[in-house]
């Protein structure tokens, strides 16, 4: 799972990245809309050496060679940018583009991606679209964003998805505003079971 952290405030997200790895997820993307997104992904890095903390560029090769400098391990994106996933593949830095549709997708995989976002992947069909996707794409590694619940986590997976970006229902924002760590922390332990479920009969 890529944890997506999208909150109001640095310390908003720092509080929630440390739940976030406290509930056994060692990942997590830091979006840049985030104020000083770069500092946050710095203390993150600093503060917690085991934790995999990414970021999610949306303003081009600027951003995302800023978030690098202060310490992100991989990149993603709401969508494909062609010069962010080129910089990424030339300097061995793990990048996620988003894409939504077969086009996308596979023009992103050609680039070099290592993973590819199916994004927002619940307003298109979510499980049943990535089945779809993986009959003719069974080489592209698809992670599947945008709307994953608890309830549908599972059937992503079987589906064929190789990992689940979570958002809102994974950090609520009534428990990062109550600083209701144990909430995070319970929910990324109920995320795990549900993939770990999953993924056992595929093994």
């Amino acid at each position: 799972m890529i944890p997506a952290i999208r909150v109001d405030s640095p310390e908003a997200a720092v509080f929630a990245a440390e739940n976030v790895e406290a509930g056994g997820i060692p990942i997590v993307e830091i979006a840049t809309t985030i104020p000083n997104a770069g500092k946050v992904i710095h203390e993150l890095a600093q503060r917690f050496p085991r934790l995999i903390v990414g970021a999610e560029v949306v303003a081009g090769l600027d951003e995302a060679r800023r978030q690098l400098d202060a310490g992100a391990m991989f990149l993603t994106g709401p969508g494909f940018d062609p010069t962010v996933t080129a910089y990424c593949v030339e300097h061995g830095i793990v990048v996620i583009p988003g894409a939504l549709t077969p086009t996308e997708i596979m023009a992103a995989h050609r680039a070099g991606a290592d993973f590819v976002k199916v994004f927002p992947c619940a307003d298109v069909g979510g499980a049943r679209y990535i089945r779809a996707l993986k009959a003719p794409l069974p080489h592209v590694s698809l992670v599947a964003a945008g709307g994953v619940t608890q309830s549908t986590a599972a059937q992503f997976i079987t589906a064929g998805a190789a990992a689940l970006g979570v958002g809102e229902d994974l950090i609520p924002h009534r428990a990062v505003r109550s600083r209701d760590g144990a909430w995070i922390r319970e929910l990324a332990s109920r995320f795990l079971s549900f993939v770990r479920t999953a993924r056992t009969p595929m093994e």
